[in-house]
């Protein structure tokens, strides 16, 4: 059985902090251990460009987040662990999918419409600070994926849209190319832990409450004491639900500890010994590992060695894989015979429908072009079926079921433009 190739990244634009840890980089480490899972993770330092104009910052923090995950427990021989730079195939890979996606696709997304709606908001520009990097954002995390054919990337909710457009993307090179990349899924843990921080909101870098992963004992234990919490005296029974003590404290312990702490927080126990338990719990889990990490950020010549070994890994995949790719776009080299026609097998590129499940359960379709331009969009249907019937009156009916299921439909493109795409798909049907 052919082991499920799972991908993940971190952006190396920060310190790790306790978030981090058990959002992202424990769950991880566990999975990279299981034998069914052929696992690839690695720094996102291109990404980090978007975000950060600060050299010295990125070089920094792909030491700390390579030194970290190696800390935490991630086995180099086990996985494919690699810094992004170091894998010239991926931007390559960036610009030819760059090269068959709409721009309709990337107006959509998330990051930018955000940038866009604040700058309207403002009253200024509408693209006022917005960079290219920025709004290309997704086909540079559609190349990290569909470069290793990746079938699971695990996400936050918030990044669903990225794989989303990524199997559109993969989908429409396969379209125009042949069958090359594999549709990923998005791997969304149910019940990833979403730690608070110093001021109990959610804990990030946005926000500067975070408690950085490493920091020497005593710097822990100062900022745990930090810790915002209510008036309530000693004796006084408190609330667990809504404490930010309780919730870090119930990330790293075990159910008999948290539950101890429970009761202690009915009894009324003062919030100086809750914070020394928190302290002490998490400093237990992390003593071991930071006295690996701060001998790692000791000897950086030995986490380039490490990185450099993935990156040759990772491009014994890479390097044949975009070979196929050129070949198929047609960079090829002038003395091969030239390819007059698409073989039988691949259909001229045209429309295609594309179904699919947003996250309130409820199925919708939608109309591109070969290049991923959105023409037509569903709303959202109980059933799969009815989804799937809808698109088949369209494909069958043309521009006269559009007009009969109009309350289902948003037309993006216009009348011609729509039309013209029905009558290639039914043409390129038959």
């Amino acid at each position: 059985m052919q082991p499920v190739r799972v991908l993940t990244g971190i952006t190396t634009s920060g310190t790790p902090h306790l978030g981090n840890y058990v959002g992202a980089i424990r769950p991880t480490v566990r999975a990279s251990r299981l034998a069914e899972v052929e696992s690839f993770y690695f720094l996102a330092d291109y990404h980090a460009l978007i975000k950060t104009g600060d050299p010295a910052r990125v070089q920094r923090s792909t030491l700390e987040i390579a030194a970290t995950w190696l800390a935490c427990g991630l086995d180099p021989e086990k996985v494919t662990f690699y810094r992004q730079s170091d894998i010239p195939e991926i931007p390559e890979l960036c610009w030819l999918l760059t090269c068959i996606t709409g721009k309709g696709l990337l107006n959509r997304a998330h990051a930018y419409k955000a940038s866009v709606d604040k700058n309207t908001a403002a009253g200024t520009e509408p693209d006022d600070g917005v960079t290219a990097g920025l709004f290309m954002y997704p086909v540079l995390m559609a190349a990290d994926i569909l470069m290793f054919n990746a079938h699971q990337v695990p996400v936050g909710r918030d990044q669903v849209q990225h794989i989303e457009m990524a199997r559109d993307i993969a989908s429409s090179f396969n379209h125009l190319y042949g069958e090359h990349f594999t549709l990923p899924d998005a791997a969304i843990e149910a019940h990833v832990a979403t730690l608070p921080g110093l001021d109990g909101r959610k804990m990030s870098k946005s926000y500067d409450n975070t408690i950085p992963l490493f920091v020497p004992r005593e710097q822990l234990r100062k900022l745990i004491m930090g810790i915002v919490t209510d008036s309530r005296l000693p004796g006084e029974p408190k609330a667990t639900e809504g404490s930010a003590l309780f919730q870090l404290y119930q990330a790293f312990a075990t159910e008999t500890e948290t539950a101890e702490l429970a009761r202690a927080y009915a009894e009324g126990i003062a919030w100086g010994e809750a914070k020394e338990r928190l302290f002490e719990r998490l400093d237990r889990e992390i003593a071991p590992m930071r006295a690996v990490y701060d001998e790692l950020m000791k000897d950086p010549g030995r986490i380039e060695s490490v990185l450099k070994l993935g990156a040759a890994k990772a491009r014994a995949t890479a390097t044949p894989f975009t070979a196929r790719l050129r070949h198929a776009v047609g960079l090829r080299p002038l003395d091969q015979a030239v390819e007059t026609r698409r073989a039988k097998s691949q259909k001229a590129a045209g429309p295609v429908f594309k179904q699919y499940r947003e996250a309130d359960g409820r199925f919708h379709f939608k109309l591109t072009d070969a290049r991923g331009t959105l023409l037509l969009q569903s709303r959202g249907f109980e059933a799969p079926r009815d989804a799937a019937q809808a698109m088949a009156r369209i494909q069958q009916e043309g521009m006269a079921a559009v007009a009969a299921l109009a309350a289902c439909l948003e037309p993006v493109a216009d009348t011609a433009t729509l039309e013209a795409a029905l009558a290639a798909l039914a043409a390129n049907a038959g």
